[in-house]
Parts: structure tokens; C-alpha cells; sequence
């Protein structure tokens, strides 16, 4: 039984150093000072990071967010080791007023790429799209689609803003129950009675049972609103039911009255479930975050992916946070003190090191550095996450 790891990180504002009129990249340039030598810096200090992941083997897919350009995206794989022949699943400029994209790299060795799409979330201001994939593996010709996300943030209050997330979360679904259910075109061909007819029933399963993977920064966690009630990412596996399963509890998809809903409308109307992999690490998390860990960044999991119904399942007992980037391992002891203002306080050892440089004010002023830190130090605000996933 042969396996491949797959990771996710929020990269932390990977920007070019060129200006433009619009986004909060006009804060990324030379004459702020962002230039060639710190983003160089910045690009060596990730592809070292997720070299190291998976004991030092490596992603063989690996999704970001906060990549502004292709290029930039681009200089990173230059910087990865060569061993994994790391590709670009077509880099898509997404409307994102930040101008920062989700993307996905995919290791040429491990998969091909059959098809890429991008889902527009729906908001008042162009924010990022849900990224979609299709790959096969070429192992064992196994099927798997990756959805990458990188949900609104809380800037501005987690409950201002936590329509924002709900959106989102329900332009996701969408793009899984493209994958995992036939069109109402497809539909009006089949008979009234779904339940009664096996290879209709089991054309229906098959499709149900395909394997997706999401991930992301979700900027929520396992717990909220979005992520549970309108994603229907949950921690019961038991939920996560086949169609034959679905049509016997009518009370599962009941909408109209009994006597005019048919199986027909009950498959519409069913909003399927997916499994959420992040619980058992609660409370821990990848961001540090008023005062506290978040666990936003997660895998998430079809039917097909938790029982291994198609040739792949997801190891549950390999996900992690890899914290190999935290405060105390990547500063020395002397940056720590409980009474100097100058030095970072102790409590805060475990939390994610976030890239520092020497910023410039408007007026030519530099910024102070947050204590303890020195130029051109530093990773991004979240820790990555690893999965292992089993090929059968």
C-alpha cells in the first residue's frame, strides 16, 4: 500500500516587489522597505520550511494562500528541492482586492492535472476564489479532487464579519456537490423511485463516494457556524451516509409534504455531509490570535476519502500542525525575558514566527521591529498543516 503526503500553509503576504494602484500591496515595495533582498529572504525562509515537512520528505501536493503573482509563485518552486518535480496547477489571478490568490503545486512524479477551476464567492467586494483541481494519481489511476480556500478574514469582528465566512463556505458546497452530485438534467431522466432501481442507486453512490479534499485557511474554526451548519464539515462520521441509507429516513430531507416529495426531490433538496479531520487536535491551533491559538487552517474530507471507497483514504492519524517555524525554535534563548519590554515574554515561545523586516514610514521613519526580532527573520503568521493519504 503505497501513500502520499499533502500540506497546506498560509504563506503570509508573498508579494512581488512591484507597485500598484489598488490593495494593500502598495505597502509591499522598495520605498517601504520591501525589496528584492527581504523577498528573497522571505521565498528562502518558506521553501526551507516545507522542504522540512513530512520528516523531510516533502509535500507531494501542497496548497497556499497569499501568493500575489504566478512569478512569485514561480521563485518559490525555484527554491524547492528538485527531487519532487514540483509543477503549478495553472495559477489563476483571482479578483481579491489584496490582489493574494489560493494555488496549488503538485508534485509531476505523483499526479497528472485534468482540469483546474476557480468559484467566485458572491460579496459586495471582490474577494478570493475557492480553487478547484482535478488530478489523477498516477499510482494507481485513483480520482481526487482538491479544493483550496482561503475564507474572508475576521478583520473587522468575528461576528461583523462572520456572514462573509457563511458565503463562502456556501460557494464551497457548491463546488462539492458539483462533484459528488448529477445535474437536475441528468436527474429528470431517471425514474420517480431512486431507492428501487440498483443501477440508477448505484450510479448515484458512485458519484457520492468520489474523493475531495479541502483545504484551507478558513479564518474560522472546526466549531463555527460556517464551517458546521453551512459547509457541514462535522466531527460525526456517522452523518456521512450512502443514498440507499438517505432515501429509508425520509425525515433526513423532508421539505414539502410526504405525499408530493419523491426521491427526486429529497436527492435536491439533500444537503450531504463531509468529515472534519481537525477535531481531535483542538484545542490547539495554527494562528495566534487575540491572545489565543485558532485552528483555521483544516482538512476536510468526502464519504469517499474517510472509508476509502475509491483506491484513496485519509490517514486520520497523520494530521498535524507542523510547528517547526514557532517562536522558540527558531530564536535564541536570550530573545526570551519575563521583565524586559525589549525581549519577547515567555508565554508567547509556541506561537508562529511571522516575517519581520524593516519597514519605512511614509515620512522615512523606520518602524521598530517587534521585540526580540532581527531583520529579514522569520516564516509567516500560521503554521502549516500535513495529512497523509493512503492509496488502496
Amino acid at each position: 500500500m503505497g501513500k502520499f503526503y499533502t500540506s497546506f500553509w498560509n504563506v503570509n503576504n508573498l508579494f512581488d516587489t512591484l507597485p500598484s494602484s489598488l490593495g494593500s500591496d502598495i505597502e509591499f515595495t522598495p520605498s517601504r522597505g520591501w525589496n528584492n533582498i527581504v523577498k528573497n529572504k522571505k521565498i528562502e525562509n518558506l521553501a526551507f520550511t516545507i522542504d522540512s515537512l513530512h520528516n523531510n520528505e516533502g509535500p507531494d501536493l501542497l496548497g497556499l494562500c497569499e501568493v500575489e503573482t504566478e512569478t512569485m509563485l514561480s521563485e518559490l518552486v525555484d527554491k524547492l528541492s528538485p527531487e519532487k518535480e514540483y509543477a503549478i496547477a495553472e495559477y489563476l489571478n483571482g479578483p481579491d482586492v489584496r490582489g493574494i490568490d489560493t494555488c496549488l503545486l503538485y508534485s509531476k512524479k505523483k499526479f497528472s492535472l485534468n482540469s483546474l477551476r476557480g468559484y467566485s464567492i458572491k460579496l459586495r467586494y471582490p474577494t478570493r476564489n475557492v480553487l478547484v483541481a482535478n488530478f489523477t494519481l498516477l499510482e494507481n489511476k485513483a480520482d481526487i479532487t482538491v479544493i483550496v480556500n482561503h475564507w474572508p478574514s475576521r478583520s473587522g469582528g468575528r461576528y461583523e464579519t462572520e456572514p462573509l465566512r457563511i458565503a463562502a463556505a456556501e460557494s464551497c458546497a457548491r463546488a462539492v456537490e458539483d462533484t459528488l452530485k448529477i445535474d437536475q438534467c441528468e436527474l429528470e431522466n431517471f425514474p420517480v423511485d431512486l431507492r428501487n432501481d440498483e443501477n440508477v442507486l448505484s450510479h448515484l453512490n458512485q458519484k457520492w463516494n468520489k474523493n475531495i479534499l479541502l483545504m484551507g485557511d478558513f479564518n474560522d474554526n472546526p466549531y463555527d457556524k460556517s464551517i458546521l451548519n453551512h459547509l457541514h464539515a462535522t466531527p460525526d462520521a456517522n452523518k456521512l451516509l450512502n443514498w440507499d441509507e438517505i432515501f429509508e429516513h425520509p425525515s433526513l430531507t423532508k421539505r414539502w409534504p410526504t405525499s408530493k416529495q419523491t426521491d427526486k426531490h429529497n436527492y435536491l433538496f439533500y444537503q450531504g455531509y463531509l468529515f472534519n479531520c481537525m477535531w481531535p487536535i483542538m484545542p490547539d491551533g495554527t494562528i495566534y490570535y487575540n491572545d489565543g491559538f485558532d485552528l483555521f487552517d483544516q482538512f476536510i474530507i468526502s464519504r469517499g476519502l474517510l472509508y476509502g471507497s475509491q483506491k484513496l483514504k485519509m490517514n486520520l492519524n497523520s494530521i498535524r500542525i507542523n510547528k517547526s517555524t514557532q517562536l522558540d525554535r527558531a530564536l535564541p534563548e536570550s530573545s526570551f525575558d519575563i521583565k524586559d519590554r525589549n525581549k519577547i515574554h515567555p508565554s508567547l515561545r509556541q506561537v508562529p514566527m511571522r516575517f519581520e523586516y524593516q519597514r519605512i514610514r511614509p515620512n522615512g521613519e523606520l518602524e521598530e521591529l517587534s521585540p526580540g526580532r532581527t531583520i529579514l527573520t522569520g516564516y509567516s503568521d500560521h503554521f502549516p498543516i500535513e495529512c497523509t493519504i493512503e492509496t488502496l
